[in-house]
């Protein structure tokens, strides 16, 4: 019997996805919930698994191309057996709108599938610089882990051709962009087609700058007491709870302290009115292979500690290895963004609407500060709130961002909930 592989039902919000990677050949036999292709949204990468069991006779729709949910892209032979049937010519694939978003060329050389891209950028390869086995010159994971990184002495690296150069995201300064080499010597530029999450993520924050009057309030932390209370629990904390006991619970719990109180900053625009919430769900920025992402901590005033460490971690690794849902990413009442991980000693954060505040951290750093009159050296860390003026007052942004820096000098009071 042959069977219509579809695109899954994507979320209310998004109206169409690209193909990146089939997986399997026409031809080839699969299994039932076997990957079959990766399909690419505005905000997940999915895994679309073989609805039975038989042999792919037809792949209907190409890496590349752009789908809407339900439409076919493949079938399947369920009766048949891997070399008895002929495998169907894959269809022609049709010019792309001026104004789509494709994961990759037709032309794939030089590009990487997800798997060999991950290996190349642990070994500081380029994917251009490696010759692609995959369909249409596409690197493979055996192409990735064959693959060597070229030794160059520094006396001739300016002669020796292309180099990879790390890449920071444009939007966000915080997620890393794949590698992209750049030869040197003769002004070469080099064109790279945004894939759907980057081009989401601009048009969100050009959005936000567009109808958000935002301002930013800044404060600066002493990071010592809660330094002091990590270095005497962790290693019990950790035993009690499986997770290490990380700075980013703190700030969510500050953060969630401040709201409470200020009940406005996680309260949102719509249209004429004030939307305020009666649950706090916080958004964590976290930089993954493909940009920048916020997985949402739902609830989490009545989150523990423990909790919202291992939530966090888990974040991390379903970011890394691509596996984060709609479900994951879908909402937040207000945000929270780490920059310090990367170094930064402060910046502007942008909101992610239509939340009307987000938190940005940075990098923890012994600096003087004067206290009773007298110049000591603290850890200290520069607290930048961005917010809403349409609904938010000096006064109550200023006065959230205070209380998360008592909360945070005096970590007690996040126990005692005073």
């Amino acid at each position: 019997m042959i069977i219509d592989v579809k695109v899954p039902q994507l979320s209310e919000s998004v109206a169409e996805a690209t193909l990146v990677t089939w997986h399997k050949k026409a031809g080839e036999a699969v299994t039932r919930d076997e990957n079959l292709i990766d399909i690419e949204t505005d905000k997940v990468v999915l895994e679309l698994p073989a609805p039975d069991g038989g042999v792919l006779v037809e792949i209907v729709k190409t890496d590349g191309e752009t789908v809407v949910a339900g439409e076919v892209i493949a079938r399947i032979d369920t009766a048949a057996q891997a070399g008895t049937v002929a495998a169907a010519p894959a269809a022609k694939v049709t010019p792309a709108r001026a104004d789509a978003v494709v994961a990759a060329p037709v032309t794939a050389t030089g590009v990487a599938l997800p798997a060999a891209r991950k290996i190349l950028e642990e070994k500081g390869i380029a994917a251009s610089g490696v010759a692609g086995t995959g369909r249409g010159g596409r690197v493979t994971k055996g192409d990735a882990l064959a693959a060597q990184a070229p030794v160059v002495k520094a006396a001739t690296a300016a002669a020796a051709g292309p180099v990879a150069v790390p890449m920071v995201s444009p939007v966000s300064g915080l997620a890393p962009a794949p590698s992209v080499t750049v030869p040197l010597g003769d002004r070469p530029e080099q064109r790279v087609p945004m894939s759907r999450l980057r081009a989401r993520v601009a048009e969100r924050l050009l959005q936000s700058q567009a109808t958000n009057a935002i301002l930013t309030t800044f404060n600066e932390v002493n990071m010592g007491p809660i330094m002091a209370l990590r270095k005497q629990y962790a290693d019990r904390f950790e035993k009690a709870h499986g997770v290490r006991l990380g700075f980013m619970g703190f700030f969510v719990k500050a953060a969630v302290a401040a709201l409470q109180k200020f009940p406005v900053i996680n309260a949102s625009v719509d249209g004429n009115d004030i939307v305020y919430h009666g649950y706090i769900d916080i958004g964590i920025a976290v930089g993954s292979p493909r940009g920048l992402v916020v997985p949402i901590l739902r609830d989490a005033d009545q989150m523990t500690l423990a909790d919202i460490e291992k939530k966090i971690g888990e974040f991390g690794s379903k970011a890394k290895d691509g596996k984060l849902s709609m479900e994951d990413l879908t909402g937040g009442t207000f945000s929270i963004s780490n920059g310090g991980v990367f170094g930064s000693m402060l910046s502007t954060p942008i909101i992610n609407p239509p939340q009307s505040a987000i938190l940005g951290i940075h990098a923890t750093k012994d600096r003087p500060v004067v206290e009773n009159g007298q110049v000591v050296i603290r850890p200290i860390n520069y607290l930048a709130m961005s917010y809403d003026h349409r609904i938010i007052d000096g006064r109550e942004a200023v006065l959230g961002l205070v209380t998360m820096k008592e909360a945070l000098e005096d970590p007690a009071r996040l126990l005692l909930g005073v």
